[in-house]
């Protein structure tokens, strides 16, 4: 049953480990119900051992977000046992293992890559919505990557690379779709953060070059607040950006059409389509 105490009902992706395990722990500090979600049953039931000896609440579902049964299944169990989300982080991603040209890649597990970094939440969004938007109330966070905005030297880690620039159109396609509604839906990169997956990408030499993953909670939980709702639609870093000030601007930001996935003219009178 939902709890008439809670700030509200938050639902993870990749909630077992790396920064969905700290977004999910930082969220039921804040005094969310969280709903765990992510691929296997052991890190999770570890995460949610994590909240209740912090006095928080939660509730594990495992599930692949590629199969969409699975996602609906977990929405609704999460739905029944929480209460229908307020609050949705869809962080669950993966990477290629090869660092060679996409030709060179296995074309079977850069697919992989694509499903689970778009196909995952593009479902996770298609079961949520619908709910939010009838409510006129609700938080869409697409964990990002800066990856997205440009290719890697060497067209290395390509499938990722291709994924996360998609998630941006996809936040941004979603964005207008929901305009008016009550809903937003938000980009962030959390910059280098070390995890299991990002260590054995390229791991930096020295600890300075991590970024804590502090910055990407912090910026979960004003996202969470509403204090982001001004940004409706647009990509921010939360380890380069300065929120205050991008909040500041977020009227040009806007009339701008900045922070989202554009072709560049060539010249003032270029004319793009």
């Amino acid at each position: 049953m939902p709890d008439p105490t809670s700030r509200g009902v938050a639902l993870v992706t990749g909630a077992g480990r790396g920064i969905g395990r700290d977004v999910s722990l930082a969220l039921a500090a804040e005094g969310w119900s969280v709903g765990l979600l992510g691929r296997s049953r052991g890190p999770l039931d570890a995460v949610l051992g994590e909240v209740a000896r912090g006095g928080g609440r939660a509730v594990a579902v495992p599930a692949d977000v590629t199969l969409r049964d699975q996602v609906r299944a977990a929405v609704d169990t999460l739905s029944r046992d929480l209460g229908p989300p307020d609050l949705v982080i869809s962080n669950a991603g993966l990477r290629e293992q090869a660092t060679s040209v996409p030709w060179e890649v296995d074309a079977d597990e850069w697919w992989r890559v694509v499903e689970t970094n778009l196909r995952g939440p593009f479902l996770l969004a298609h079961e949520v919505l619908p709910a939010m938007v009838a409510r006129g109330s609700g938080r869409l966070l697409h964990i990002g990557s800066g990856m997205g905005q440009r290719p890697q030297p060497g067209g290395r880690w390509s499938a990722y690379s291709v994924s996360k620039a998609a998630l941006g159109r996809l936040t941004d396609t979603l964005a207008a779709g929901l305009d008016g509604t009550g809903v937003t839906v938000l980009e962030t990169s959390p910059g280098l953060v070390r995890t299991d997956m990002t260590e054995t990408m390229w791991g930096p030499p020295d600890e300075q070059s991590w970024n804590p993953v502090e910055q990407i909670t912090a910026l979960v939980r004003r996202f969470a607040r509403g204090d982001l709702d001004a940004l409706h639609g647009r990509f921010v870093h939360a380890a380069r950006d300065d929120v205050d000030a991008l909040l500041a601007q977020a009227g040009a930001i806007v009339a701008a059409d900045a922070r989202t996935l554009r072709l560049r003219p060539y010249a003032p009178d270029d004319p793009l389509v």
